[in-house]
């Protein structure tokens, strides 16, 4: 709207100028002469024309985007979404919020295109920072920022960086704009840390095409933004749970799989470690860390490493999930899924393709 608001006041600008041409006409055409000043006078009101025409395009563009964003988010409420226990009881958004308070890392885990789960995890963010931000440093971890940006991150959330250098120079992610700016904004604006938790892609590609060993040949700089080395192997029960779903998109090939999987446990535990990190640090931290919810299912992968790091650490696992018929809990599926697990409204458009 800010943004709005300047391409507003420099058209009223030039509506101005516009005025001010038609007012020192007769001065000006006693100065030169009458040709030359209505060729003056056309150049001028042709790019001054142009000009307007440029910013009337531009602010409904503007317009538009804030409509949709608006009008998904207008289009999702509690009736969108249902909220349950591990065992399927029925819960509500503040009996989550009173589980936060017991807590010391809440892992939300989503589906990146589900509008309904973006749209609760500011809810949660926010409503944590209201309930327990005047005692405890709330703090928001991303999977979708890797560590070798945090500099650029710090930067932008104490203003010393535009938006827009911020953006061009941290890689965020595709989706950021509609689905997770609102999150660092509001982080922003109550002066609250964001954690750039992921590791780096391209040591994660490193991985899944040379193994895990290949990550030893970095350069001491290089290891800083992973987890310490040699990071720890997945436990048994997710290997099996991540082969079942990979392995019949690599036709049975077993060592292709085993670098993916290596790969991934890599990213988790990167992230685990950065939230470890941050608890080490501040005692007195209550993290909000967002990620897919492969990464957290069943208290796995990131989860499961984050206690490596952090035995003492108080873990709370929320898993959305979005169902055509979310208001039924199939214990079949969703058992144990989470500590709390939200099925979300599948008839909601994604919030991207």
């Amino acid at each position: 709207m800010r943004l709005c608001f300047v391409l507003e006041h420099n058209l009223y600008k030039f509506s101005s100028v516009f005025q001010t041409i038609e007012n020192q006409s007769d001065i000006l055409e006693s100065r030169i002469s009458v040709s030359n000043f209505v060729r003056y006078k056309a150049y001028f009101y042709f790019h001054i024309f142009n000009y307007w025409q440029l910013m009337q395009k531009i602010i409904s563009i503007l317009f538009f985007i804030i409509t949709m964003v608006v009008s998904i988010s207008a289009q999702i409420t509690d009736l969108n979404f249902r909220i349950y226990d591990a065992k399927g009881g029925a819960v509500t958004v503040q009996q989550i919020i009173d589980a936060i308070g017991k807590s010391d890392a809440i892992l939300l885990g989503e589906s990146h295109d589900d509008a309904v789960a973006h749209y609760l995890q500011l809810e949660i963010f926010k409503k944590t920072f209201d309930s327990y931000g005047k005692n405890r440093n709330v703090v928001l971890s991303m999977e979708m920022f890797e560590r070798d940006v945090q500099t650029i991150v710090d930067e932008y959330l104490k203003d010393l960086i535009t938006e827009k250098k911020f953006l061009d120079d941290s890689r965020p992610w595709k989706n950021y704009k509609i689905d997770y700016r609102l999150l660092v904004e509001y982080a922003k604006q109550n002066k609250l840390a964001v954690i750039a938790a992921n590791a780096p892609r391209r040591y994660v590609n490193m991985v899944s095409r040379n193994g895990r060993d290949s990550i030893n040949n970095l350069s001491p700089e290089a290891k800083k933004w992973l987890a310490p080395l040699p990071y720890a192997s997945p436990s048994a029960e997710y290997a099996k749970k991540f082969n079942s779903l990979m392995g019949s998109m690599n036709g049975g090939d077993n060592h292709s799989v085993t670098k993916i999987l290596d790969s991934q446990t890599l990213w988790d535990a990167t992230m685990a470690f950065s939230i470890a990190e941050r608890l080490k640090n501040n005692k007195n931290s209550l993290i909000i860390h967002v990620n897919g919810s492969f990464h957290t299912e069943n208290r796995l992968g990131t989860a499961e490493q984050l206690l490596k790091y952090s035995p003492k650490a108080k873990v709370l696992v929320i898993t959305m999930r979005s169902e055509d018929d979310f208001t039924k809990f199939d214990k079949a599926k969703y058992t144990d899924l989470g500590d709390f697990v939200i099925l979300t409204d599948a008839k909601v458009p994604r919030s991207f393709k």
